[in-house]
């Protein structure tokens, strides 16, 4: 089956099958072609329940800007039986957010002058057009967001764009896009920019209710906003796109907002990074843990900012204080047991480790905010992201946390997206997947795992000059499962290093692992390995990854029909 918009390009349909009475370890997928009406006659008159989810390959209305690729999925995992036994225990689908370039060579002309300064050296062909980072350190360049939904053995479902005249992406921007569930699992919540594609610098810009004195891009000021779909929504998918409900903030001014995740108490919660200039007050009040109240919008004179605590080395016995802005730079977050958990893993100032916002079980408000604690979970690293030391003066490895994901109250996986320096990818002991266990009330480190991962091997990209091809540095974003066996199963998206002029517009990966919940040593775990479940793809980044939203609609039996939106 298929259609045909409006310039006769076929829009592919994708059938989920699904058999009444009969155990699908892995879901059946058929793509009906164009001359396959035998193909069509036979679904239809042996199946019953068939959902037809759209993958739009041209999506309409900006065709002529950009274009999704035909998406190849990894099939490596596929034939793992650890995928296989994962997928019986939990048949959920993942989603991945990501980006498609969506530049020609006219978005940037050599010579121009560029909004974070200097002249660019490289018109907007990708991935060229990135070495203009090399002159300007504020460099990016907007790009529509799409959402893809994959089984958990990498199967390919569909993919989507978000309606880019409502939200869009800084394509090169690593850490942005996290993905994350509403707590009744019916929708996603992720951060971006009110902003067209293709306008220069915009993940630096102001915002226009705080302006900071020497920001050097002068792109126009632009809101950050927080966006949830909702999967139960009817009209969630309109005239070709994913339609999300917008917050804006004027949170985050000169940097990005990086996630964004709504409590139960109905309050977002967002992470990220402010200031590209000399500071504020203003700036320094719209970094970090902020609370943003849905469907209040920002204006210039009503900011949206609304701090949740801050962050200090000093807390931890260092004399000197950092610049706080920049030690509330914090980049993953999660909730569990209604319990705020943020990381930080970048930058010269405050320490790159996992902090706990508030109190144990009691999510921050609008009231409690200001003096809402966020310490260091024990156990911890506590020493400082410029030198290594701790408050002895020793010298101890620095970590880069991401994403975090709670399989229990004891056992806490946290990827480590590596320090982003190509000769030190291949040696590193802390980037991956680090397992920690909480052992009398601190937290220790049982392991990393790496294998499978080929840190700091080089892969090739179809489409990629040779001299581009990225190598994996780490893990970004985590989700996960238990599985009934005592198995945990961990998806996450890797982190790159290359040559290229700016590593976050690397193509990247998604990766899957089994891990033995009660395994506490690297001798146990020797065995275990991560698999490709999404391969790289030449000016596409990926960047969050979830489970997939769920719409549970009964049939005539009573039986429960997941996922179907």
């Amino acid at each position: 089956m298929y259609l045909f918009n409006t310039s006769g390009q076929a829009i592919i349909l994708v059938a989920m099958i699904y058999r009444r009475g009969e155990e699908k370890i892995c879901r059946g997928y058929i793509v009906a072609k164009k001359d396959d009406s035998s193909l069509r006659k036979s679904v239809y008159t042996t199946y019953t329940n068939i959902m037809i989810p759209i993958q739009y390959l041209q999506p309409p209305a900006i065709t002529s800007d950009y274009s999704l690729p035909i998406v190849k999925i990894a099939d490596d995992w596929n034939k793992d039986d650890k995928c296989i036994n994962a997928d019986r225990f939990n048949a959920d689908h993942l989603i991945i957010s990501g980006s498609t370039y969506a530049g020609t060579a006219s978005t940037v002309t050599v010579g121009q002058t560029l909004p974070g300064g200097g002249k660019a050296i490289a018109n907007g062909t990708y991935p060229d057009v990135f070495n203009n980072d090399t002159v300007d350190s504020s460099f990016g360049i907007t790009s529509p967001i799409f959402l893809q939904e994959i089984t958990t053995c990498g199967t390919d479902i569909r993919t989507i764009y978000v309606d880019p005249s409502v939200i869009t992406t800084s394509f090169p921007s690593k850490s942005e896009l996290a993905l994350n569930l509403t707590p009744d699992g019916k929708g996603l919540t992720f951060m971006g920019y009110v902003s067209a594609i293709n306008q220069l610098d915009v993940s630096n810009s102001n915002t226009p209710g705080i302006t900071e004195p020497g920001n050097p891009v002068t792109t126009t000021a632009t809101y950050r906003a927080v966006a949830q779909i909702n999967f139960d929504d009817p009209h969630f998918i309109s005239h070709g796109f994913l339609t999300p409900k917008l917050t804006t903030t004027n949170a985050y001014p000169g940097n990005n907002g990086r996630a964004g995740i709504l409590g139960s108490n109905g309050l977002y919660y967002t992470v990220g990074n402010a200031g590209n200039g000399n500071g504020s007050p203003a700036v320094t009040a719209a970094a970090g843990v902020q609370i943003v109240i849905p469907g209040q919008n920002a204006t210039p004179s009503t900011p949206g900012t609304n701090q949740v605590g801050s962050f200090s080395i000093t807390q931890y016995g260092y004399n000197t204080a950092d610049k706080t802005a920049k030690d509330n730079n914090f980049r993953g977050e999660t909730i569990f047991n209604n319990t705020l958990y943020v990381t930080k893993g970048s930058g010269s100032n405050g320490i790159n480790t996992v902090y706990q916002v508030g109190n144990a079980g009691s999510l921050p408000t609008l009231a409690n905010s200001a003096n809402t604690p966020i310490t260091i979970l024990p156990g911890f690293p506590t020493n400082l992201a410029k030198n290594g030391k701790n408050v002895n003066g020793t010298v101890q490895p620095i970590y880069y946390p991401f994403g975090i994901w709670f399989a229990n109250a004891t056992t806490l996986y946290v990827a480590d997206e590596g320090d982003g320096v190509a000769a030190d990818a291949a040696t590193s002991t802390t980037a991956g997947l680090q397992k920690w266990s909480l052992v009398n009330g601190t937290w220790q480190l049982d392991y990393v795992l790496q294998k499978g991962l080929n840190l700091g091997q080089k892969y090739p990209v179809a489409g990629l000059p040779a001299a581009d091809n990225p190598a994996t540095d780490g893990l970004r974003n985590l989700t996960g499962h238990v599985n009934p066996d005592g198995t945990v199963t961990l998806y996450a998206v890797t982190s790159t290093i290359s040559g290229s002029g700016d590593q976050g517009a690397d193509p990247n990966e998604v990766v899957a692992i089994t891990d033995r919940l009660s395994y506490t040593t690297a001798v146990q775990s020797a065995s275990e390995q991560f698999h490709l479940i999404r391969t790289p793809i030449s000016g596409q980044v990926l960047r969050g990854i979830s489970f997939a939203p769920t719409n549970k609609e009964k049939d005539g039996s009573g039986e429960d029909f997941k996922r179907e939106h």
